[in-house]
């Protein structure tokens, strides 16, 4: 084989190679996307559910909404995200008898931070000065 059929060769391979890298990468990028946007929507449910459960403002449609956004974050949440869920959720049900304000709240931040490192926010959060405090409408509950 002459070096000029080589040299030719090894071009046409790097060429075919580059093409299906870059194929797989621009690929494996848009799976990546979709993952995300689903988490997104998954993620977005399961903070407009906890206005159904906030206190002052927790009706049943609510508490059930909340329970279905949390068992559906365990499709698509990692782990950190989850041990997060549970332990703020062990703070909020109703059979805890020490319920804690700052607890609660500490707990809520630290969900939301593993949340929104799992969205890839960027900047990265600090978890140790991250304050979330939710917001109530004001608008008292139904009666059961």
């Amino acid at each position: 084989m002459t070096a000029s059929v080589l040299t030719a060769l090894i071009a046409v391979l790097g060429g075919v190679v580059a093409a299906a890298a870059s194929y797989w990468f621009t690929k494996q990028r848009e799976r990546e996307a979709e993952w995300r946007k689903e988490k997104l929507v998954h993620y977005k449910a399961f903070v407009e559910s906890l206005s159904g459960v906030m206190e002052g403002e927790s009706t049943s449609d609510g508490q059930r909404a909340f329970a279905k956004a949390c068992n559906n974050l365990l499709l698509v949440a990692p782990q950190s995200v989850i041990q997060a869920l549970d332990e703020f959720k062990n703070e909020i049900k109703t059979s805890n008898p020490n319920k804690s304000l700052e607890r609660h709240d500490r707990l809520l931040a630290a969900l939301l931070v593993v949340i929104r490192k799992d969205v890839g926010i960027s900047p990265v959060d600090d978890p140790a000065s991250f304050k979330a405090l939710l917001w109530a409408s004001g608008v008292k509950a139904d009666p059961p």
